[in-house]
């Protein structure tokens, strides 16, 4: 089918494996151990760095061929997104509960928040207002 001679395919698999195939295996363990121990957060040109702290001679585009060889990918960190201003001029509301947050009759104390959900629809904000008495 593939037009390969039925010998050449028998050689091919008694082949031993050659200097940098085992060089390869020896460094695809290093590699998978490097990027376990750091949470999958490093890729190419940091593990190059922890690689050759360790005495391994490679290159950083060697190492980046044997991730991708691996399909290794490192995880990306997240972006913080400030989702408060709190540099502002503006009045801010006075602390009056001080965290004393019993209630001895209804309607004496509330609190509320407010988040933001996504939907299909889009965001969509959520307040909830609660009675602190119980």
């Amino acid at each position: 089918m593939l037009s390969i001679q039925r010998s050449g395919y028998y050689t091919f698999l008694k082949r031993i494996p050659s200097k940098h195939d085992l060089a390869n295996k020896l460094l695809d363990e290093k590699v998978i151990s490097l990027f376990e121990k750091h949470h999958q957060r490093y890729g190419a040109p940091r593990l190059t760095a922890e690689l050759k702290e360790q005495g391994e001679t490679c290159s950083r585009n060697r190492v980046a061929r044997r991730l991708k060889h691996l399909k290794l990918r490192a995880k990306a960190k997240k972006k913080f997104k400030a989702t408060t201003d709190s540099k502002h001029n503006l009045p801010v509301a006075k602390n009056i509960l001080n965290r004393n947050f019993k209630a001895s009759s209804p309607n004496e104390k509330w609190c509320g928040d407010i988040t933001y959900i996504w939907t299909v629809e889009g965001w969509m904000y959520l307040a909830v207002v609660i009675d602190l008495y119980l």
